[in-house]
């Protein structure tokens, strides 16, 4: 029963972007992150790390990755000015598509006490 027009064959289509069939969900999901309020300074320059380093791994290891970038920031490019995380997420791709064969600076957060339950009480 190998049938070429099978469901299986239907669902295999080419890729949606540069980086592969799963990256364009990761970078809407990485950017809905980024959308959402937080502090800025340093925090949201952590938070566009992490968005960073979550987008790089969802691109498979064939991919081309400048075409990747390129696509990416054209992507960020479509939100405007969307907060301090998107921008600094947008100077991470600018710094990725300028150098990309040089080691990027994307250190994960020092751990440290948020304020816990209570914080987040006092937040409402």
């Amino acid at each position: 029963m190998d049938d070429s027009k099978g469901p299986r064959a239907q669902n295999e289509a080419e890729p949606l972007a540069p980086g592969g069939p799963g990256a364009p969900m990761m970078l809407e999901l990485v950017l809905l992150q980024l959308q959402m309020p937080a502090p800025g300074g340093e925090r949201a320059r952590e938070r566009a790390r992490l968005a960073f380093l979550q987008w790089l791994a969802s691109l498979p290891g064939h991919c081309d990755f400048p075409a990747a970038v390129r696509a990416a920031a054209a992507r960020t490019a479509a939100l405007g000015e969307s907060g301090p995380s998107v921008a600094a997420f947008r100077a991470l791709l600018a710094e990725a598509e300028a150098r990309p064969s040089v080691a990027l600076d994307l250190s994960l957060p020092r751990p440290r006490r948020r304020g816990g339950a209570r914080a987040r009480r006092m937040s409402f």
